[in-house]
């Protein structure tokens, strides 16, 4: 249930224009610390896993990678397996249903 409930939560921070997506945009906003949660897609390559675990334990932002592609897609409305929360009220809540 309390995956359900954080894809819609992310669904809903979609709609709130609170999410970053893709590589660059992703990294950009981990730089400038503008990301409060990063979730890569547990599917995702192991090369993207490892660059966005290293940056993002180097920024000290937390990162959840325990749902898929398909999830991460479905909830946003695009397919993408990188996400930037940019908002720390649904970075914590996010965060409290992930783990």
């Amino acid at each position: 249930m309390t995956k359900e409930q954080a894809l819609n939560l992310l669904g809903l921070a979609q709609r709130a224009r609170r999410l970053t997506t893709g590589e660059t945009f992703v990294l950009g906003a981990i730089r400038d610390s503008s990301a409060k949660l990063v979730l890569v897609a547990s599917d995702a390559s192991a090369n993207t896993k490892k660059k966005f675990t290293d940056k993002s334990s180097f920024y000290e932002i937390p990162l959840v990678d325990s749902l898929t592609t398909m999830e991460l897609s479905h909830a946003i409305g695009a397919k993408r397996s990188l996400i930037a929360v940019c908002d720390i009220g649904f970075a914590k809540k996010l965060l409290k249903l992930l783990t």
